[in-house]
């Protein structure tokens, strides 16, 4: 009763923090949104006047501080994020965004699928061969591919698999078939640019949590009761090594959602990623798609953060969180 009273107290306490920092975050966006010259108001034309209409219809005559609070009203608490000025002139951003969506998550489980069981395939064989030339090998190569950034990726992708041996497409087939098999063949340049990075840190926290089990001290016990070296493997090492592991898989497919923002711009991706990009380079920039991603993108953020944190207890009962010890 008193852990899960402490638990309680735990989780309140990430949920509140989570929710100041985003607060914090998403007040800074919109008062620099407003500090910007007020472009959507003058791309109606140089009549003045119709240029004050618009002005009083966007609320943008209002004290800063009042439109703080109908933002507060209306966007975080009402859902309503208002209509896209340039992007997709007069249709309700919510929706276009929604629409974009499976696109992204398509992509982003794909990725997950593909860098999951590599990584702990090759983080549990590092682990086994610790200190032998295979482990040496997979730590290079895990410290270079996690060095690398996810566009560089993308390009070298593009290069060898899409330009030179034309096995794919450069850019994703265009349409909503996301289960079509032509489909999953135009996106696998994207999964393979975000996976390499994904299963290279994988393996690096595996490989990290194996080996500090297999030198505990109830493994060699373990040992001493007969067991041979691959019943106390599986049986206990790999059981007790995949409790942090997979709290961390969690909280990297939701985090991994922020790093496939520019991925899909470059594989012409229709996700949620080229749209905030082009919120941010259309003429004049469409403020209330920007307000809406970026309130997206912080919240992945901290979410994956928290997930993390919480799953730890649920599968790994010797932890208390919320106690004072």
């Amino acid at each position: 009763m008193e852990r899960g009273y402490g638990m309680v107290k735990y989780v309140i306490r990430r949920v509140l923090l989570m929710l100041m920092v985003f607060m914090i975050i998403i007040s800074m966006c919109f008062v620099l949104v407003k500090l910007l010259p007020d472009k959507p108001a003058e791309q109606f034309g140089k009549d003045q006047q119709l240029i004050e209409m618009r002005r009083e219809a966007l609320g943008y005559n209002k004290p800063l501080i009042e439109q703080y609070w109908i933002f507060i009203q209306r966007s975080l608490i009402g859902g309503d994020w208002g209509v896209s000025e340039t992007l997709y002139t007069g249709k309700d951003v919510w929706e276009v965004f929604m629409s974009k969506m499976p696109a992204t998550v398509m992509v982003n489980v794909y990725t997950m699928i593909f860098a999951v069981p590599l990584g702990l395939l090759f983080g549990i064989y590092a682990a086994l061969k610790k200190n032998k030339w295979q482990d040496h090998f997979i730590s290079t190569a895990v410290m270079i591919f996690v060095s690398v950034p996810s566009y560089v990726y993308a390009f070298l992708v593009q290069w060898l698999l899409c330009f030179k041996l034309q096995w794919f497409p450069f850019q994703m087939k265009s349409g909503y078939d996301y289960f079509s098999w032509d489909m999953f063949v135009s996106v696998v340049p994207a999964v393979l640019s975000l996976g390499f990075g994904t299963v290279a840190g994988l393996t690096r926290y595996v490989r990290a949590e194996l080996t500090e089990v297999l030198t505990s001290d109830f493994l060699l016990l373990a040992r001493t009761k007969g067991l041979s070296r691959s019943q106390t493997t599986v049986r206990h090492a790999l059981r007790n090594a995949m409790v942090p592991v997979f709290p961390m898989i969690l909280g990297e497919f939701i985090g991994i959602m922020s790093g496939s923002l520019i991925i899909e711009q470059i594989f012409g991706i229709l996700g949620v990623g080229p749209l905030y990009v082009s919120s941010i380079n259309s003429t004049p920039p469409d403020y209330n798609f920007f307000l809406l991603l970026t309130a997206f993108y912080t919240l992945i953020g901290l979410v994956s953060g928290i997930v993390v944190d919480i799953s730890y207890s649920f599968i790994d009962p010797r932890i208390r969180m919320g106690s004072k010890k």
